[in-house]
């Protein structure tokens, strides 16, 4: 007989609604809790949103962020952000530091001649040192940016509840879409919370764990459907039990998997994609958090009309008879 690795067994007896005020609560309560950070701490928008100039440079000898912020807060050029990146695949002499320049009162970002005055003061504290890169956005664009990611993620989630409406039934859309609220609103707080830079990737991301986390709500609204007409007498919630756990080794093995990838690509895949990779880390967890906790939960409390179902099977599987209320 061939060995197969099980992470979950084939047949679970969980019962989710027993702590469900704890579960469901905390969802709800961790939801206040990002809204309230994002107001009040804010986001660390990247230049993508805020508006300015990042210069990446590079040098044969070891950066030194404090000379760096020495000479250039000589220089008076506003707001200053320095940062040395590591990557596993730089070589052993590559050193690579992130300066970010924020867009000064009256231009849309920083001036030509701004930018030599600094790449002057960076070769003066290091004259191995080469600016590899210059990114600039003015202010005007990333205000457009940020509203067009907000539309962006609206509509997407809006898109999910007409066809999830279409597909079910308008309360399995709601539960669905009040899943996506959920697991798009903690991540981004999480973000304003520890202060992750925030940037168009971050946006693409969390389009990402829309597609991501609907997928796994689906499946499990598809089985709890076929189980709604299969066992016409059993409880809802008990109905709901049933296919949460018939689901689980499903839900368990992809995200598990997912997250293999993802913590793969965020030790090794750099810099670059670190910002993205997190974002969709977190959101993966927290999407799977919800498929099982939030979005069933929502479908319960609103109920559901059974009495115009097809005739299907009737009485409750044995070993889910004792299912605790």
């Amino acid at each position: 007989m061939a060995w197969r690795l099980k992470l979950v067994p084939e047949k679970t007896n969980i019962n989710f609604f027993r702590w469900q005020w704890l579960t469901f609560g905390g969802s709800m309560v961790m939801i206040v809790a990002a809204l309230l950070a994002t107001a009040f701490m804010g986001l660390n928008f990247g230049i993508d949103f805020q508006g300015g100039t990042t210069l990446r440079t590079e040098s044969t000898t070891p950066v030194d962020v404090g000379a760096y912020r020495q000479a250039l807060t000589a220089l008076d050029v506003g707001d200053v952000s320095i940062t040395e990146v590591f990557d596993p695949s730089f070589r052993a002499n590559q050193h690579v530091a992130q300066i970010r320049i924020g867009a000064q009162d009256g231009y849309e970002a920083v001036t030509p001649e701004t930018l030599d005055r600094v790449k002057v003061a960076l070769v003066a504290v290091d004259a191995a040192l080469k600016v590899v890169s210059v990114e600039s956005v003015g202010p005007k664009v990333s205000s457009e940016l940020i509203w067009t990611s907000v539309m962006a993620v609206l509509a997407t989630s809006v898109g999910v509840l007409i066809y999830i409406w279409l597909r079910f039934e308008w309360q399995f859309a709601l539960g669905g879409v009040l899943a996506l609220v959920h697991d798009v609103i903690i991540t981004v707080g999480l973000f304003a919370v520890f202060q992750w830079k925030f940037d168009l990737t971050i946006v693409a991301a969390l389009l990402t764990i829309l597609g991501y986390s609907i997928n796994d709500t689906v499946v499990v609204f598809d089985r709890l459907r076929e189980n709604l007409v299969k066992f016409k007498t059993m409880p809802l919630r008990e109905v709901m039990n049933l296919s949460v756990n018939e689901t689980l080794s499903r839900t368990v093995m992809t995200s598990g998997t997912t997250l293999m990838a993802l913590g793969a690509m965020l030790i090794w895949g750099g810099d670059v994609i670190r910002g993205f990779s997190l974002a969709i880390f977190l959101g993966v967890i927290v999407g799977t958090y919800s498929s099982v906790y939030v979005a069933k939960n929502v479908v319960l409390f609103i109920g559901l009309d059974r009495s115009d179902k097809p005739k299907g099977g009737k009485g409750t599987p044995s070993e889910y008879a004792n299912i605790e209320a």
